[in-house]
């Protein structure tokens, strides 16, 4: 399962974000979204548990809870979508006649 994890502490680690897991069983990755240009954290990320039960426990045990002096928000990972509007028509702009 793949569980978002959001308002982290700008300096948490992805071994610090790891070990908070661990505790309620394997983490497969854990990985902390950086900024591009700056190189630092953008305050979020995602741990990949592949036991479903353990990952629901981990869930409900870390979410709201504080991690290096932020209460940290956990709950799945929704997927990814594209962010095009497919049901637009037309880029913008004015009425053109």
């Amino acid at each position: 399962m793949n569980i978002y994890v959001g308002n982290m502490s700008f300096d948490m680690t992805e071994a610090d974000l790891r070990s908070a897991f661990e505790v309620y069983g394997s983490v497969d990755s854990a990985h902390i979204i950086m900024d591009k240009y700056s190189g630092k954290s953008k305050g979020f990320g995602f741990i990949e548990m592949s036991d479903d039960k353990k990952a629901q426990a981990a869930m409900d045990g870390l979410n709201e809870t504080e991690l290096k002096g932020r209460k940290i928000t956990v709950n799945k990972a929704k997927p990814k979508t594209d962010r095009r509007d497919d049901n637009r028509a037309g880029g913008g702009g004015r009425n053109r006649y």
